[in-house]
């Protein structure tokens, strides 16, 4: 990873960066024009228990193909409302908090992205959604990279990965970068997490909408978000489970991260389509939804048509 991206990547990994100020002030200055977080009105909210005895939440509506969408270090399944709005017409869509994260268990154990990822797979067996499409975002990139390592694909139908860097060696200027914003955690919680959220966005979004997503990260205990983050970026080498991704393979990033969160995909999966995002910011699905809508929509119609060919041969 060089050198000059480390604190490009601690912004990716944790959606904040610390040199972000402009970002942080365009975030409060105004307000969008829609209410972020509305659910379609057939959204239900309901819970399942993992094989180590977790509850976890998990939001769904929609009938047809399964899309499941996995969201970032701290956020809730609703992050995807524009999402789960958009798509719950034609596909079936389940959004998850991940352990420790939104109104899923608050549990000390298993957050680590092997778990984590093992905590995707029983969802998609507990709602029998084979195969379906996986969407991760940030920490759920790794998450998905894990499940493909793990499982392999033969419940997926294709693996969505949004603005998440990997790497293929360690960086000590990273870890030293991502020691010093687990301190910040520590000492001044409300303040790095009000910084946190706000430096996702580019554009504008209403007020009560970050507040209510300051909220919500403030509810996953300091001690397992350090954990979950450790445990992600101890692991020294990310190639052995690309090389896994053996199904239809979509990057979409913001510009500015290409080199760390596509490039790396790329390099060992030639296939892998990459859809850059010039304007917005690390929760580039909440502020250009037209796009990521637009996008994942087209790869969802052509992962359909290759599979529904390849049944047919």
């Amino acid at each position: 990873m060089p050198r000059k991206n480390t604190f490009t990547c601690v912004h990716a990994f944790l959606s904040i960066a610390w040199g972000h100020t402009l970002l942080f002030c365009a975030a409060i200055l105004g307000m969008a024009i829609f209410p972020a977080f509305a659910l379609a009105a057939e959204t239900t909210s309901s819970f399942f228990i993992t094989s180590d005895g977790v509850r976890l939440h998990y939001l769904e509506t929609g009938k047809g193909t399964a899309i499941v969408f996995v969201p970032g270090w701290t956020m809730p399944a609703w992050i995807w409302s524009l999402q789960i709005q958009y798509f719950a017409k034609n596909f079936h869509v389940v959004a998850l908090d991940p352990r420790a994260q939104g109104d899923s268990e608050k549990v000390n154990f298993g957050n680590y992205p092997e778990r984590r990822a093992r905590d995707v797979k029983e969802l998609v067996d507990h709602l029998h959604l084979a195969p379906a499409v996986l969407v991760g975002w940030s920490l759920g990139v790794h998450e998905l990279l894990s499940y493909a390592e793990q499982f392999g694909g033969g419940t997926v139908e294709g693996y969505v990965l949004v603005d998440g860097p990997v790497w293929t060696k360690p960086d000590p200027q990273f870890i030293a970068a991502m020691l010093g914003m687990y301190r910040q955690l520590q000492t001044n919680r409300t303040d790095f997490t009000d910084k946190f959220v706000r430096s996702m966005f580019r554009q504008r979004q209403p007020e009560d909408y970050l507040r209510r997503l300051i909220a919500v990260s403030l509810q996953m205990p300091p001690d397992l978000a350090i954990s979950d983050s450790v445990s992600t970026i101890s692991r020294a080498d990310w190639s052995p489970a690309i090389r896994k991704l053996d199904r239809p393979v979509l990057v979409m990033c913001e510009t500015s991260m290409k080199a760390l969160a596509a490039d790396p995909i790329t390099a060992v999966v030639p296939a892998a389509r990459v859809e850059l995002f010039e304007h917005a910011g690390h929760a580039l699905f909440v502020d250009d939804a037209e796009h990521f809508n637009r996008t994942l929509r087209a790869f969802l119609d052509q992962t359909r048509a290759a599979a529904t060919r390849a049944s047919r041969n």
